[in-house]
């Protein structure tokens, strides 16, 4: 078996969005949508997952409603939480296809100074007629939507550059706010639109905020971490493999959870199948006990950098990972835990990158 050097305690990563990974998982949920699903909730969430040690949360997001009917922006959800916590990382899903790159760049630096440090993006590439419809276009074809993914990748990073770290200077002797030779134009120009630049934000305390993307959109993002999924163990540790010998600094694996609660986990899948079966997804797929996950969970510490878990009904199996799965994961030593009040790079071992217009005049 091919294992990541180190063999380092793996980080984990929860999925907050909706009522859950399974299409059922709010129907015997008796609290109004609203409710469950409101901001109040999220942040008790949010909390209990960091608390319990995960490194990071994240925020699926879709300009077309979900089957619930409410959905709160992914880029709001983190900001509301930011203030609120002070070491779990925030990561929210952007399509590249339905939003304006300078207002990704903007909403993520603020996101990043509001956590001071915690923001993460998950590129979303959304090419159906419903999606596109949302902003009045028809769908890419695959070359077309390989590059709106590397330009507004690419222009994000330059705009976070586009302020120097020094270029605040908050001169009351001279009443100078900024050093103007330190702001600069990007001057993009990309298959479907151009930008000017500079951000209206100064630079990200992360320098770059954490890019993450799935497998299959990984050449075209070029991210810090990469997620890749599986049809069973071997093949997720062949793609692993793959990932990071193609250079994405870190591999994130995903996985679907589904524990044993007062019923066997396959009584609860097949009775939530019975209403909406739950099809399968390019995800491992984890339906068991929790000490079963726990195991799993120390062995693909020693293929991947982390890992992020989908629970199928949040109210029922997130509880259940926090209670515990992690706590047993710390007992052996194998969970990678963040520090209080340091940037999500930090907690990934990223390295904080030179801004690029510093570099070059260097």
């Amino acid at each position: 078996m091919t294992s990541r050097t180190g063999g380092d305690p793996v980080r984990l990563a929860v999925e907050l969005d909706g009522d859950g990974a399974h299409p059922a998982a709010g129907l015997d949920d008796e609290r109004p949508a609203a409710e469950r699903l409101g901001p109040h909730a999220l942040v008790d969430l949010v909390l209990a997952a960091e608390i319990a040690g995960f490194t990071l949360v994240t925020f699926d997001d879709s300009p077309l409603p979900p089957p619930s009917g409410v959905r709160l922006d992914a880029l709001g959800r983190a900001a509301y939480v930011a203030t609120r916590t002070n070491r779990i990382g925030l990561g929210a899903t952007a399509q590249v296809t339905t939003t304006e790159p300078f207002h990704v760049a903007t909403q993520l630096a603020s996101l990043d100074h509001a956590s001071h440090g915690r923001a993460a993006w998950l590129v979303g590439a959304a090419n159906d007629p419903g999606t596109l419809a949302t902003v009045g276009v028809g769908p890419l074809d695959p070359a077309g939507l390989r590059r709106e993914i590397t330009d507004v990748v690419d222009v994000v990073r330059r705009l976070w550059d586009s302020w120097e770290d020094d270029a605040v200077i908050k001169d009351v002797a001279t009443g100078r706010y900024l050093d103007p030779g330190k702001v600069h134009h990007v001057d993009f120009e990309g298959a479907t639109f151009s930008v000017k630049g500079p951000l209206i934000t100064p630079r990200p305390p992360q320098g770059l905020p954490v890019v993450i993307a799935p497998e299959h959109l990984a050449d075209d993002a070029r991210p810090d971490v990469v997620l890749v999924g599986g049809n069973g163990l071997g093949d997720l540790r062949h793609r692993a493999l793959r990932a990071r010998e193609s250079g994405t600094p870190r591999v994130f694996a995903e996985v679907e959870v589904l524990l044993n609660a007062e019923n066997p986990a396959e009584t609860r899948l097949r009775r939530l199948d019975s209403t909406i079966r739950w099809e399968r997804t390019d995800r491992l797929r984890y339906t068991g006990s929790t000490d079963g996950l726990a195991d799993l969970l120390g062995w693909l510490g020693t293929v991947v950098d982390g890992v992020r878990l989908h629970p199928a009904v949040l109210a029922t199996d997130l509880p259940l990972l926090i209670e515990a799965v992690l706590p047993k994961l710390r007992a052996q030593g194998v969970l990678s835990l963040p520090e209080p009040n340091t940037t999500l790079r930090t907690a990934l071992g990223l390295p904080r990158p030179v801004n690029r217009f510093a570099a070059s005049r260097g």
